[in-house]
């Protein structure tokens, strides 16, 4: 792979480097913030080679690229756009000022939760393990080691408040032990374990009243997830503001008493009560819907999902899936996510399966299988969402599996994990879990199939150069011709900016056939919007503007097709811009084509080497460096 080409395609895409607020990349994305995203030519950045998929969230604008290469990729993107490397946290701090506050909300509900995964896939897949061990071995249930490993296997649910509050506080800038603290003091063992009053309502008691209508029991907040965010993000706010405020020497004793203080005290008498009792609600609602029978809530979840990963909003998932976690064990939310995610997969495979186009059938093949692991994004962006019909496959397709999961009472231990290793945390659901996968994959792959994508709608794949392999080497000291016609001193041309000099030395050419090539090794520095001209740096420090006919910029672009991007590396010999001589004479202008030098001043001189007929790179102009 050219990794500085498939820069130089990616730079010119997004609108070159005055588009660029930040940048960055992960394991397999470039991560940029784009100043106006209507420059960003989406449709060619998607073609570009070694492009895999393009999508918006969160602010971003992310190119898949691939592990191992986005590095390479990346490096040869901040080179040559001449900007420092920023970090992803310099990227999410950029992108959060251009995203509304809404999905700012989202976000942040995301970036609380996604480090925390880890100890809760652990502890998941553990559960899921000594269940089915259980079930294999009889009587490991009575051993010491299902003790043990049932300790580990229950230590992040048992502790979850305290994990919550630890990723809260360094969100939001706070220490994190003194957010551990007030995780702690909700989960004090001095209150009745939440878990256990729901079993024995009537052993709580009234510490305290509000005004008499309002009571606060000894209740502890195992199951909540929503309190203990709100009150550790409190926490960070007041001691940010007194490490402002207070002295440097009482700064260490008065900033930790205050805020754990203030904020455990709102924590456990309003912020506590009052959001406990609104995510029940939430969490009652949204079981409520995904329980409706015949999976008909499950089924409306299950064509939704797609739809929200695409606005970047998802990420809310996460959340009720720690409560639900938190609050049975029982992650009914899960199945449904898979049913979504497999789906996808399963449409762009259909898709990878079907058509011809060997750059879609590279990115959808991978794509589907990376789905049926879990990861989605690929397959909707890169391939579902450019053709739409398999989009919505995948939409059908996730609403049937999910639809089948509710029926049959799907469930997993854990969250953080989908599709195929959705089986080791689903063991009490193996079969239904299964037949969800299949329902959906099927569904999805089936009506993608019949529906999907269609071959006129794949783009084109980029012709090859057409650059002769056998071609000599250029001469330095002369610029070849890019079209076939008659050579013609640059005075005839019927303009007085070309004929008088004003953009530079050169010649022209009157063309018979409709095609422009590089006259030697390059980049494209500029190409016009409507194709009409394109500018040229060449290997010998040419500056050259190829202008295709005379007061052309009226026509729009109509006539023109350019076959290269501005900032692509070129070939000597390699279609620049194809046009339709024809057409373009019929509409009353001349198609006489100057070939300016316009960084002239470097040459003491630049002359026509000989008038009448000239092939494609032909000799053109003599060129003399000054000494």
């Amino acid at each position: 792979m050219d990794y500085r080409k498939c820069a130089t395609d990616i730079l010119s895409s997004i609108g070159g480097k005055e588009n660029i607020v930040s940048a960055a990349h992960c394991a397999t994305r470039l991560r940029l913030v784009i100043a106006d995203n209507s420059k960003v030519k989406k449709s060619v950045l998607e073609n570009v080679d070694g492009v895999k998929g393009v999508f918006e969230a969160s602010g971003q604008l992310q190119i898949i690229i691939g592990t191992g290469t986005v590095n390479k990729v990346f490096d040869e993107f901040v080179d040559l756009a001449g900007i420092a490397a920023g970090s992803k946290d310099d990227v999410k701090q950029a992108a959060a000022s251009k995203i509304p506050w809404y999905k700012a909300a989202i976000k942040t509900l995301g970036d609380i939760f996604v480090p925390i995964i880890p100890a809760i896939v652990a502890t998941g897949l553990l559960n899921g393990l000594i269940g089915g061990l259980s079930k294999a071995i009889p009587g490991f249930g009575d051993t010491y080691i299902f003790q043990l490993l049932n300790i580990f296997s229950s230590a992040a649910l048992t502790f979850l408040p305290i994990l919550i509050a630890i990723s809260t506080a360094k969100i939001f800038k706070g220490n994190i032990f003194l957010g551990a603290v007030i995780g702690m003091i909700m989960i004090h063992p001095s209150l009745i374990n939440a878990w256990e009053h729901a079993s024995n309502p009537a052993a709580a008691q009234t510490l305290w009243s509000w005004f008499g209508a309002w009571n606060i029991q000894d209740i502890g907040y195992q199951g909540h997830v929503i309190p203990v965010v709100l009150s550790v993000i409190l926490m960070c706010k007041i001691e940010n503001v007194l490490h402002k405020k207070v002295p440097e020497m009482f700064d260490l004793f008065v900033t930790p008493l205050v805020s754990v203080l203030v904020a455990g005290f709102f924590a456990m008498t309003v912020i506590g009560p009052v959001f406990a009792q609104i995510e029940t609600w939430v969490l009652t609602g949204a079981q409520w819907l995904i329980s409706i029978p015949f999976g008909i809530g499950a089924f409306f979840m299950g064509g939704a999902y797609a739809p929200t990963v695409i606005a970047g909003v998802h990420h809310m998932y996460n959340t009720i899936e720690a409560m639900m976690i938190a609050n049975s064990g029982h992650n009914i939310w899960m199945p449904i996510a898979t049913a979504a995610n497999v789906a996808q997969g399963a449409a762009a495979l259909a898709v990878a399966l079907k058509t011809k186009n060997k750059k879609i059938k590279a990115m959808a093949l991978p794509s589907s299988l990376s789905a049926f692991m879990g990861i989605t994004e690929p397959a909707i962006f890169g391939v579902n969402v450019r053709f739409i019909r398999p989009l919505i496959a995948g939409m059908i397709g996730g609403a049937c599996g999910a639809a089948v999961a509710s029926i049959m009472g799907v469930y997993a231990t854990s969250y953080g994990i989908t599709g195929i290793f959705g089986f080791l945390i689903t063991t009490d659901s193996f079969f239904g879990y299964l037949l969800t996968f299949l329902v959906a994959a099927v569904v999805a792959f089936v009506i993608s199939w019949i529906i999907g994508i269609k071959e006129d709608e794949a783009p084109a794949e980029p012709a090859p150069a057409d650059a002769a392999a056998d071609l000599p080497p250029a001469d330095p000291n002369v610029i070849s011709s890019p079209l076939k016609g008659n050579a013609v001193a640059l005075k005839d041309v019927p303009d007085p900016t070309f004929a008088e000099g004003v953009l530079g030395l050169g010649a022209a050419v009157e063309p018979t056939d409709g095609k422009v090539v590089a006259p030697a090794d390059g980049v494209v520095s500029t190409l016009f919007d409507t194709n009409h001209a394109i500018g040229l740096t060449l290997e010998n420090g040419v500056e050259l503007l190829i202008h295709i006919g005379i007061n052309t910029v009226d026509l729009n672009g109509e006539g023109y097709t350019a076959h290269v991007a501005e900032g692509d590396t070129i070939k000597r010999g390699q279609t620049l811009i194809t046009f339709d001589k024809a057409f373009i004479e019929s509409k009353g202008f001349p198609t006489i084509t100057p070939v300016i030098v316009t960084n002239a001043d470097d040459y003491e001189a630049i002359e026509l080497d000989s008038a009448g007929s000239i092939d494609f790179l032909g000799k053109l102009i003599n060129l003399k460096k000054k000494a």
